[in-house]
């Protein structure tokens, strides 16, 4: 069995966390085009920590592919394996393989699915 731990979190989002920036900056008395500029900067943050993210998540969702690919390769053995097979642990085997590849594939549908959440707070 494949023991990979995926990157991807549920950690605070960087939106999540500039909200609660803004939050305490909107307690500072600024004049309005420092608040602008301090505005500006905590949204190219954001815009940098989602890219980040998702560069993160993609990077991830490849590599449970890649394992997938690899344990579909093992399966090739399936095809030299017959209902008769005088060694049972065999079958045990191959369905550890298709455990592996349906929990790399949500694995990798999770990865995908954060990507597509749109996490930017404006």
């Amino acid at each position: 069995m494949i023991d990979h731990h995926p990157t991807v979190t549920t950690e605070e989002s960087a939106g999540q966390l500039t909200q609660r920036i803004r939050n305490l900056i909107s307690t500072v008395a600024l004049d309005c085009d420092c608040r602008q500029r301090v505005n500006d900067a905590l949204q190219r943050f954001v815009s940098q920590e989602q890219s980040r993210h998702d560069r993160r998540c993609l990077m991830d969702a490849r590599q449970q592919r890649a394992s997938i690919a690899a344990l579909v390769e093992l399966l090739g053995e399936l095809e030299d394996v017959t209902w008769q097979e005088g060694d049972r642990t065999v079958f045990a085997e191959l369905a550890h393989i298709f455990d592996d590849i349906a929990r790399l594939a949500a694995l990798g549908s999770a990865a995908m699915r954060l990507i597509s959440r749109d996490e930017v707070a404006p």
